[in-house]
């Protein structure tokens, strides 16, 4: 068992390391535990042509910017990795890895962490673990008699996996717009969503949504009415390859199906599709097994929290997951300032 810290903040992917980054600000005494073999976080497990929804400038954790990307407005995956590998290096955070983080348990005035590589003890935990771990995929009537391919977002990476083939991809959101959009030129696509798709302004990016989200949880702190978020303004985000595949007349969705069948999906009315491929573009849910012994769980397998702050151990924060934990935390630009308010909560709670 290693010795006492401060804070144990579970994963070292962007939310991890912007944690890192006020906690050292602050002299805690701190480590990060990462399960990924590498720097990087998710973003290197990500497609072959994701990009930021925001230029270089506006996707930057705190105290270092984000280069800009030699001809590239919107940044390429890869150089978030690098961006991220150099975060890390350059403030030489106290980072082990691979650890697997299996459960957090109450231990008299600590919070003892144990994982595959050993145990940890910390007067505060920061769980910082995301989702991409957690893949959602719906019970859709039907997909076990499938006999073809069945993948989530997580495990795509490139068009070229499916050229010539007739590939399914499920979901209205910014994956699977951009999957779609991906698929679309070299496959016999079929785009499945629960509603028409809603494309936001082209000239909206992640800044724009950052100011939005933070404009929300100020009126809602305020008492003032709901703005509705970003959620109002749409679900898509029209980057450019997703823009040149809507308007080339590429991108049609097509009302959700009510079932797979052995060769393909069929709707309600009977109509059918053949299929090769179905890509589950679907969505997550929040990784956060390894907390189940401090017994916390919610609605919706949410952790009650009062901004980072668990509600029912105050020694706990959680971050990176979403707008509960904070607004737009989940985003590269969006993840500093519920980061620093975590570390100056667990700061005064320490004294």
């Amino acid at each position: 068992m290693s010795a006492p810290v401060d804070v144990v903040v579970i994963g070292g992917g962007q939310a991890g390391l912007a944690a890192g980054y006020h906690l050292r600000r602050l002299g805690l005494d701190f480590v990060i535990l990462d399960a990924q073999h590498s720097p990087g976080g998710a973003w290197q497990h990500t497609w072959d042509s994701l990009h930021l929804f925001s230029p270089a400038a506006y996707s930057s954790l705190p105290g270092r910017l984000m280069p800009p990307q030699p001809g590239e407005t919107y940044p390429e995956a890869a150089h978030v990795v690098s961006y991220l590998r150099d975060y890390e290096e350059r403030y030489e955070f106290p980072v082990v890895r691979p650890v697997r983080v299996e459960a957090v348990h109450r231990d008299g005035e600590f919070l003892r962490v144990e994982g595959n590589l050993g145990t940890w003890r910390a007067r505060a935990v920061i769980s910082a673990t995301g989702t991409w771990s957690r893949p959602f995929i719906p019970a859709v009537p039907g997909r076990e008699d499938f006999q073809g391919r069945q993948l989530h977002t997580v495990e795509y990476r490139s068009p070229a996996d499916f050229a010539g083939q007739r590939v399914v991809v499920v979901g209205g959101g910014n994956s699977g717009a951009q999957i779609a959009a991906d698929l679309a030129y070299d496959t016999e696509l079929t785009w499945a969503t629960l509603r028409e798709p809603r494309y936001l302004a082209d000239d909206i990016d992640g800044r724009a949504l950052f100011d939005h989200a933070t404009a929300r949880r100020r009126a809602l702190d305020e008492g003032r009415t709901d703005t509705g978020g970003v959620a109002s303004l749409g679900d898509i985000v029209a980057v450019p390859p997703v823009r040149a595949a809507r308007d080339a007349g590429l991108l049609k969705a097509q009302p959700m199906f009510s079932r797979l069948t052995a060769s393909g999906v069929e709707w309600a009315d009977g109509m059918t599709a053949e299929a090769d491929a179905v890509i589950w573009c679907t969505g997550f849910r929040p990784a956060l097994a390894h907390l189940a012994p401090l017994g916390l769980r919610g609605p919706r397998g949410h952790i009650p929290t009062h901004d980072t702050q668990a509600l029912g151990e105050p020694r706990l924060h959680l971050l990176g997951y979403g707008d509960w934990t904070g607004p737009a935390s989940a985003t590269l630009i969006g993840v500093g300032r519920p980061a620093r308010e975590a570390a100056r909560q667990i700061a005064e709670l320490l004294r």
